[in-house]
């Protein structure tokens, strides 16, 4: 009877050892996890921190952008302490490495003002409060002390509240300016924030005004680049902001034939404010000065263009006649008021311009000689007016000279005693 000797490997025994170098020699399929590698090495072989370290792995793309920054800060590279997941969002989709490092020094540099502002804020805090001790007033009763003054105290909620009732006012009557914010594909990030701070100081300086616009934000997407930076930059301000947002052009939300689109490249000038019109600005921060991008917008809707008169007006130096937001309202709010360029043209900034022409300046010194002249006379008139018909000045004028009859009469001699 024969017995069968069954062998388990299926290498026969002398190639037992060159199956076992073929096994091993195989690459492995599982990737080495260096987080976790890390966290072995910390805890020291630590069973229980192993299977911790695995749950707490985070493994995405963020996760891979956070380990980036931290090895080039240990590397020596200047970037931000503390990102934000929108910000690593948006170090990801960079594709180039210098744009990348470009992006990371910008946030550190915002970061480095931002702790500086703190800082010197906290000093004059504690200035503050060494004043407030040396003086012996504590800073609650010097807050709540109404200082011994002539002029009338607001408090800062009640202007707010004056300021508001303003642009209330000025959404059911005022006169509109739209912004036109279709221009987020054309910009960068950093653009689009720059876009959004300009359009903040808009908000707010026209908010301050006399007699403020009704601003519209036209063609603003949800969910857009542009919306979303608006919502995180107002927080919760943002619902109760008194401005009319619309994602509609505003071609559909005005009359055709009302539209006037401002834009530098525009080849007529805009002489004279009209106050019938609703005039359109582009949101846009273009620090690659892309030339014609709104006026070809304004073409392709058919819509009538018009420029500031920076030419007729000023001495231009160099560069693009380009504005920013806040200049350009700052302008149209002065103009709306007074209709004078020469006062609407001083928020140009001086560095980019020679000041104003030879010609504008004989005839702003011509018309102010005339108003000077003018209001003298017109000073005079009423003075001569005033003596005319106040009977208290005849009255006053009748007993001075009654007195300098007296006075000649007790101080010279009679008329008939100088005869002889």
């Amino acid at each position: 009877m024969q017995q069968v000797i069954s062998i388990p490997n299926k290498c026969n025994l002398p190639n037992k050892a060159h199956c076992l170098r073929k096994e091993t020699s195989q690459p492995s399929t599982e990737k080495l996890d260096l987080d976790l590698w890390k966290s072995v090495m910390k805890s020291g072989g630590n069973s229980a921190a192993v299977t911790e370290a695995e749950e707490t792995v985070e493994a995405s793309p963020l996760g891979a952008m956070r380990e980036l920054v931290e090895m080039w800060r240990q590397a020596g590279k200047l970037v931000p302490e503390n990102m934000t997941k929108e910000e690593l969002q948006t170090l990801e989709e960079l594709s180039t490495k210098s744009s990348r490092k470009k992006y990371l020094k910008y946030l550190a540099l915002k970061e480095g003002h931002k702790k500086a502002r703190k800082k010197k804020q906290e000093k004059k805090k504690q200035e503050r409060a060494e004043d407030a001790k040396g003086s012996g007033e504590d800073e609650e009763e010097e807050g709540s002390r109404m200082k011994n003054t002539f002029l009338l105290q607001f408090w800062q909620r009640s202007i707010d509240t004056l300021y508001s009732w303003r642009a209330a006012q000025a959404m059911q009557f005022g006169q509109s300016l739209v912004f036109d914010m279709s221009y987020d594909r054309y910009m960068t990030r950093r653009e689009i924030e720059n876009t959004v701070s300009q359009l903040m100081e808009c908000e707010g300086w026209n908010r301050r005004a006399l007699d403020p616009f009704h601003l519209h934000f036209c063609n603003l997407k949800v969910e857009a680049a542009y919306h979303k930076e608006l919502i995180k930059r107002y927080s919760g301000a943002w619902d109760r902001l008194l401005v009319s947002v619309t994602d509609q052009p505003h071609q559909e939300v005005f009359p055709r034939e009302k539209l006037v689109y401002l834009t530098a490249d525009s080849p007529h000038v805009l002489k004279t404010f009209d106050h019938d019109k609703v005039y359109i600005v582009g949101a846009m921060v273009d620090k690659s000065i892309q030339t014609g991008l709104s006026l070809a917008n304004a073409k392709r809707l058919n819509l009538a263009t018009a420029r500031l008169p920076l030419d007729e007006y000023l001495h231009w130096d160099s560069g693009a006649k380009n504005l920013t937001l806040d200049q350009v309202i700052r302008i149209l709010l002065t103009i709306k008021d007074t209709g004078s360029w020469e006062k609407a043209l001083r928020f140009v900034p001086s560095r980019k311009h020679e000041g104003f022409n030879q010609l504008q300046q004989s005839q702003h010194k011509h018309w102010g000689k005339a108003e000077a002249r003018r209001d003298n006379s017109r000073t005079q008139g009423a003075f001569v007016r005033h003596q005319t018909f106040n009977p208290r000045m005849q009255q006053t004028r009748l007993k001075d000279s009654r007195s300098g009859e007296t006075a000649d009469k007790s101080k010279g001699k009679n008329w008939w005693e100088e005869e002889d």
